[in-house]
This record gives C-alpha cells, sequence and structure tokens, in this order.
C-alpha cells in the first residue's frame, strides 16, 4: 500500500474514501467526538448506505479498497468494519502521529493557494477617534483578521482608508491592530478632480437646483446622482428599494478617491487584474455604503467596481450604558476589569511592572475573542459589567492565552531539568516512539486540531466567488472558536496526564513524544494566533 508523500489532510482522506465506494455523493463524515473516536475515526452512516448499496450492504471488494487506501495526503487505514451505525474506519493512528509529527516533507505545495488580491475597506474609519463605537469596533478587528488570514493564504491585501488622525492611530494601536497610517504625500486631489470629471459626463447626474418652496442643501453638495434608475437600468440586485437620490459631497467623492487609488496602485504594480473590493460594515453603515458603491460603479464602469462586495456585522448592543460608550473607553474599562481579575488571581504579583504587558495582552485577546468568536452576521451584546470576559472562563480569550502560556511553562520547565541533567535533551524526531502515544487526549489533540489546522485557515480565509448579489458571508469566527476548543480539550487533557514525569530512563520514550506532540500543539497556537495579531505568553 502506498500511503503517498506529503503531510495529510481531511480533506485527502475524505475525497479518497468517498472514491474507494465508487460513489459520487460524499458518504462519509470525520468523527470529532471522544466518545465515538475509541472506536472509529470516520463513519459512512446507515442510511448513507442504504441509499448507496443495495439492502446496505458494502460488497467485500469495496470493503478491500477501503482498508488499502493509500495516495498524496491520504491517512493510512488501518482497519474497516460494519456496524449498527455504519461502515466505521479506524486509522493508523502511530503512523498518523509520525507522519504529523515527523520529519517535514518540505514546503507545502502552493496549489491551494488563492490567487490574486484584495481591497479591504472599513468605513467605520473614515471619521474620527472620537465617534469609534464598539459596533464600528467590531469590522475594524474583522478586517484586521481577514486581512491576516488572506496573506497567510498568499492574497495580496490592502486595508483603506489609510489613517490620518494619530488618536484613531492610538486607539488602533492599543487593540493590536495593523492599519496603515497616510503618508501626507497623496495624489488624491488628482484623483478626486477624476471623479469629479466623470460626474460631469455622466446621465445620472443632475445639477443642484433650487426650487422655489424646497429646503436649502448643505453648502458642500456637488451636485445629485439618481441611483434608482441606474440599478434598474444595469438589471443590478441585492441592493436596498429605497437607494434613490444621492447628495454627492467632497467628502463621498474623498472615500472613492482612496478606494480608486488602491486599485489603481495595485494594478501598476502587475499584481494582475483578479482583484475583488470588500466593504466591511456594520448593518447601521450598509445603506451609506450601497450609496458609495452605486456612485463608484457609476464614476468607473470598470471591472473591479462590478466586483464590489459586501461583508455586513451585525448590530453590537451595549447593555446599561450610562451613555454612548467609545472605543478606546470600552478598551480602558475591560483593561481595569482584566487588572482587577489578575490582582484577585494572583496578588500582589500582578501589580508588578512586568504585568502591565501581561495584562494589556489579555485585555486585546478579551476584546478580540468578545468580538470574533460569534458569526459576523449576528448580534454581540456587551455586557460592561461582565468581568467573567477577563477570568478564565472557556470561552474568553484569557482562557486561550493562560493554556498557551502553560504550554510555555511546560517548555520551559523541561529545558531547565536538562539543563540540570535531570532529563535527556529531546532526541532527533525520527527516533521517536510514536507508539507510546495512547492516551485518548493525544489522539483528540492530533485528529481534530493538528491534522485539520490548515484546512481550518483555509476555511477561515475563504470569500466567496462574485455572484449577482452583493452581501457575502465569511467564516470569520472560526479561527477563534478553534482555539477556545482546543484550549478546552488541551487543558482537559494536560490536567490529567504528568507528561514531565520521574527521571527513569524506561518512562523517557512516552515523554519525549508527549513533548513531540505538544510542541505542535503550540506551533498551532502561535500560528493561529498571529492571525489575532496577538502574541503569545510565556506567563500567566
Amino acid at each position: 500500500m502506498d500511503t503517498g508523500e506529503g503531510r495529510p489532510g481531511v480533506a485527502a482522506t475524505l475525497r479518497a474514501l468517498n472514491g474507494a465506494l465508487g460513489r459520487p455523493a460524499a458518504l462519509w463524515v470525520k468523527e470529532n467526538g471522544a466518545r465515538n473516536l475509541r472506536h472509529r475515526d470516520f463513519l459512512a452512516p446507515r442510511a448513507a448506505l442504504n441509499a448507496a448499496f443495495p439492502g446496505g450492504q458494502v460488497p467485500a471488494d469495496v470493503m478491500a479498497g477501503v482498508t488499502s487506501l493509500g495516495g498524496p495526503g491520504v491517512l493510512a487505514v488501518r482497519g474497516c468494519q460494519e456496524t449498527p451505525a455504519g461502515l466505521a474506519v479506524q486509522l493508523r493512528r502511530p503512523e498518523a502521529f509520525r507522519r504529523l509529527l515527523g520529519p517535514l516533507p518540505g514546503p507545502a505545495p502552493a496549489a491551494g493557494l488563492q490567487a490574486g488580491w484584495v481591497v479591504l475597506h472599513c468605513p467605520a474609519l473614515c471619521g474620527p477617534a472620537a465617534a469609534l463605537r464598539p459596533r464600528h469596533l467590531r469590522t475594524v478587528l474583522l478586517a484586521d483578521h481577514l486581512a491576516q488570514l488572506l496573506r497567510a493564504q498568499g492574497v495580496s491585501v490592502r486595508l483603506v482608508p489609510a489613517l490620518a488622525e494619530e488618536g484613531s492611530q492610538e486607539v488602533l494601536r492599543q487593540l493590536r491592530i495593523d492599519w496603515p497610517s497616510s503618508s501626507g504625500g497623496s495624489a488624491l486631489p488628482d484623483t478626486v478632480s477624476a471623479l469629479k470629471q466623470a460626474l460631469g459626463q455622466s446621465p445620472c447626474v443632475t445639477a443642484c437646483e433650487q426650487g422655489p418652496g424646497t429646503a436649502a442643501l448643505p453648502e458642500d453638495v456637488i451636485c445629485k446622482v439618481h441611483l434608482k434608475s441606474f440599478v434598474e437600468q444595469q438589471g443590478l440586485v441585492g441592493y436596498d428599494p429605497n437607494l434613490d437620490v444621492l447628495l454627492v459631497t467632497e467628502g463621498k467623492l474623498r472615500s472613492l478617491a482612496e478606494l480608486q487609488q488602491a486599485v489603481l496602485q495595485r494594478a501598476a504594480g502587475g499584481q494582475g487584474s483578479c482583484c475583488s473590493i470588500v466593504h466591511v460594515v456594520s448593518c447601521e453603515e450598509e445603506f451609506r455604503q450601497q450609496q458609495l458603491d452605486l456612485l463608484w460603479r457609476i464614476l468607473d464602469p470598470g471591472a473591479h467596481t462590478a466586483l464590489q462586495k459586501h461583508l455586513v456585522c451585525g448590530p453590537v448592543t451595549v447593555t446599561n450604558p450610562s451613555s454612548p460608550i467609545g472605543a478606546d473607553q470600552y478598551f480602558q474599562l475591560r483593561k481595569r476589569q482584566m487588572y482587577e481579575a489578575s490582582v484577585m488571581k494572583y496578588g500582589e504579583l500582578a501589580q508588578d511592572e512586568a504585568w502591565t504587558e501581561v495584562i494589556d495582552t489579555l485585555t486585546v485577546a478579551a476584546i478580540r475573542f468578545e468580538m470574533l468568536s460569534t458569526a459576523h452576521r449576528s448580534q454581540i451584546t456587551l455586557d460592561l459589567e461582565d468581568s467573567s470576559i477577563s477570568t478564565k472562563g472557556t470561552k474568553s480569550g484569557a482562557f486561550v492565552m493562560y493554556n498557551c502560556a502553560r504550554l510555555a511553562t511546560l517548555f520551559d520547565t523541561y529545558q531547565r531539568a536538562v539543563e540540570r541533567g535531570t532529563y535527556p535533551a529531546l532526541p532527533p524526531v525520527s527516533e521517536l516512539n510514536f507508539s507510546c502515544l495512547r492516551e485518548e487526549g493525544e489522539w483528540l489533540l492530533l485528529f481534530n486540531y493538528l491534522l485539520p489546522f490548515p484546512e481550518v485557515l483555509q476555511q477561515a480565509a475563504q470569500l466567496p466567488a462574485p455572484t449577482k448579489g452583493i452581501r457575502i458571508t465569511a467564516n470569520t469566527e472560526t479561527v477563534c472558536k478553534f482555539l477556545i476548543q482546543l484550549s478546552m480539550d488541551f487543558s482537559s487533557y494536560y490536567n490529567r496526564v504528568h507528561v514531565l514525569g520521574e527521571p527513569f530512563p524506561h518512562l523517557f520514550d512516552q515523554m519525549f513524544a508527549r513533548l513531540q506532540l505538544l510542541g505542535a500543539v503550540r506551533d498551532v497556537f502561535h500560528s493561529a494566533l498571529a492571525t489575532l495579531h496577538l502574541p503569545p505568553l510565556s506567563q500567566i
């Protein structure tokens, strides 16, 4: 049997299993729960087998094909048997540990990487820092996280607008949001002039003439644009039916000019024509952004304006606010709660200067998980008095950071023991005996986290292909949920298993294998946290 080269993956194994059954439909499911994983790793459910085979009986030659499964990225099968639940497959687990924890086969193939580039536009940052509210912050955090995920998949990303105000830069810096600032040498005025020229040539535009008895228009209005007729003429779908006449101002043109420049600069850099513009907006901003979307289409009928998509975030409700709370106030409140929780847990130690950076990082983690672990379409309710956001509660960012720090402490303790001569140094990975990993928690960590992690990142970075609608949905909550679940399963395992045992030679094989496994778990923590701009902590 040829197990194939390269890193094994869930998708490749499922494709091979479905191919072995000779049916085009996807019949197999990956098990995730600890109870089922005691008996099987993949299952073709009984109902699916009944539909695919006469009487639900799988022919012997098909069963043999499943057992001898192989190929690039495919996990080797140990056994396949009929059960009341369906056709159950168990993998060759020591071999799976070896392939995932052993020497790397070389750089991962680039075939799975997305092509092209994306402009992520966050209108919430067009205003002054003082106007930033938690609902705006949600869109900014989401765009920042999505940019990191896309870059990890080989996509070029441009964030718009550039920040001109120092106050906005400071608020975002506190939250470790990596957003570009204005260089000051912009060609924005020239682009605005070009858009004004396009206004003068568009049939959708009319001058702002004041009729008798009509209300006076604001001084900065340049003209009127008839959006509704444009939508009807172009047969566009997905726009708000209440869109009608837009009053065009200098501010609106400047917003479009910055988007236009981002697109033109990327094109001039020879980065191809595969461009996508994603407006990341709150539901309160959606109507206004649709207006600007259509205005840009009218002024520039190029392919890039036709590829505009809107990623809309649900509302952020703040319970019992004494007054509207700004983004900076929200950060300071969570930081105070985190400090108080740390003092309660660690006493005077948490008041040491060295803890300032730790508390800042925990605060950012708490806010990012609070904002990003919910699907972006759903509502978030912020309870400002809820201090559980700053404790080890299993749904919080602080809990994730705590477990990441536990791993750092484990390896620091081991390294110091090696230096004292208590333990030998970790042998080369090719000499490790992975058959020592028999604890169900060890297989859970490998099968549910290490194995699917690259595919989790790919899924989180996926933006739907352009369709006739303008709204898109992204799986931006995936990484936070993955990290929370990983932390829960790692914590359960770590509390149950003594990794650094007595320094007896007959125990070293198991200790080494466990350290190699947990080193890979640590790497997954670090890689996933990097997409959230969260540095791993060495202690909490």
